[in-house]
């Protein structure tokens, strides 16, 4: 029998439990911030650091996701495509969207520390030394994703070595044609029970973000914004203008469709990678809504977000942009076009072996600044502020993944145009553990 879904069932905290997920998520992170500030203010940072494992323990529950959740999802979508010129035409269309907007987005960042100038008047004569960074080839990217042994690829959370083997090992399900019926009839089993385990860490995400917001709040503070304000201006206000301007765009002129709803739509995942800082481990949350939000198909997210989460870094490659002009101006060097040039494509083609870690962007940064002899010395102020700066630039990489998904989806004729204009449906209470998230139809006509 099923147990009824009203206030009074749900008990006195009804009115939290019955909220939509980003309402709670929302609060949460504004809670936590404010809490946060006051105790960074008053003395009490300490405080704020005490209740980071709560905001670990949520990180570590959905990064606990990431492996099985990409591969067995990949498999089920691959394995479910008859015609295999599907999959190339949907490999294609992935890369060509993800690679054309992490150019424009470093090219945002160029102009905007072009014109405002953040680096002027900045000393960083007491810079520290920071080593360089070796670029790896293009070669030696490309024989990386191949995995020697899927195992340590599995155990190491080598997501694009994943993503290969499991494209690789559900095309051969449907090559095999009828004698893999069993293993088909496993994987689509298997990613139903991973779903499940997904809403149930998910359900947890007001908390966790509560807590990690207090921890960042509390630990920086104020006082480590103010000298380099006008960067962390032009980095936010670079990942604002990017999203409206070019994912915006990119869902009303290529997708015909309402980008008002997009953005709503991506909402949870956005606010949980601004405070988890890693594009990796917002991945179950971004399949959860491209799903249930946006409309997008298992066949279509289970390959467009897990690739994204390892080579789409538009806000890092906005970053760097950024950076790269505040360090040439404030050691007085003037980049000529060439140089600008050069350190596009080399934000464009780093971005590809990018890992969606925190903190990976500073070392994209350091090859960014060697292609042009800028002195690498300048990353050391750069990373006293950087986790401030990997807030907006996860946001934006974590938009970018969701906004490329619905674009695929819609050019195959895949997209679930009712889902995706019906508000959100997503609620805390459908995520719980006792909880069974209602099928589109029925929530849709619940909204």
């Amino acid at each position: 029998m099923t147990k009824p879904n009203t206030p009074a069932a749900r008990g006195p905290f009804a009115f939290w439990t019955g909220m939509q997920l980003w309402k709670q998520i929302f609060i949460a992170l504004v809670a936590g911030l404010i809490i946060g500030v006051l105790l960074n203010q008053t003395g009490n940072a300490d405080i704020a650091k005490s209740v980071k494992p709560l905001g670990d323990l949520f990180i570590r529950g959905i990064k606990m996701l990431i492996v099985p959740l990409i591969f067995v999802s990949l498999v089920t979508g691959v394995a479910s495509l008859q015609n295999l010129s599907t999959m190339g035409r949907l490999s294609l269309k992935t890369v060509v969207l993800y690679l054309g907007t992490t150019a424009v987005a470093i090219t945002i960042g160029l102009a905007l520390a072009v014109v405002f100038e953040p680096g002027v008047g900045v000393d960083l004569g007491s810079a520290k030394a920071v080593a360089a960074k070796e670029a790896p080839s293009l070669v030696n990217i490309l024989i990386g994703i191949v995995p020697t042994n899927p195992i340590e690829a599995f155990a190491t959370g080598n997501v694009l070595q994943i993503i290969v083997f499991a494209i690789l090992f559900g095309l051969s399900i449907t090559l095999a044609g009828d004698a893999a019926k069993p293993v088909r009839v496993f994987f689509e089993s298997a990613a139903e029970v991973i779903y499940k385990l997904t809403s149930v860490v998910i359900s947890f995400a007001p908390y966790g973000v509560f807590a990690l917001m207090i921890w960042v709040a509390g630990t920086y503070g104020m006082d480590v914004l103010a000298p380099l304000a006008k960067v962390i201006a032009m980095v936010y206000l670079g990942c604002l203008v990017h999203a409206v301007v070019v994912y915006g765009g990119m869902i009303r002129v290529l997708a015909r469709l309402n980008p008002v709803r997009y953005f709503q739509g991506c909402i949870e995942p956005v606010m949980v990678a601004f405070t988890s800082t890693s594009s990796s481990g917002t991945l179950p949350v971004s399949m959860m809504a491209a799903e249930r939000n946006l409309g997008v198909p298992r066949s279509v997210s289970s390959f467009v977000l897990p690739l994204g989460a390892t080579i789409n870094m538009d806000g890092t490659a906005l970053y760097q942009g950024v950076c790269a002009v505040f360090i040439a101006q404030a050691y007085g060097v003037d980049l000529n076009s060439g140089q600008y040039l050069t350190i596009v494509l080399t934000a464009t083609l780093a971005s590809i072996g990018t890992a969606g870690v925190p903190g990976a962007g500073l070392i994209m940064l350091s090859l960014v600044l060697a292609s042009v002899g800028l002195p690498l010395e300048g990353i050391a102020i750069i990373a006293g502020i950087d986790r401030i700066l990997d807030m907006a630039r996860t946001a934006l990489n974590v938009a970018g993944d969701t906004a490329v998904s619905v674009t695929v989806a819609r050019s195959e004729g895949q997209l679930d145009q009712a889902v995706y204009d019906t508000a959100h449906v997503l609620r805390a209470d459908d995520l719980s553990p006792t909880g069974v998230a209602p099928a589109p139809e029925t929530a849709r006509a619940a909204s």
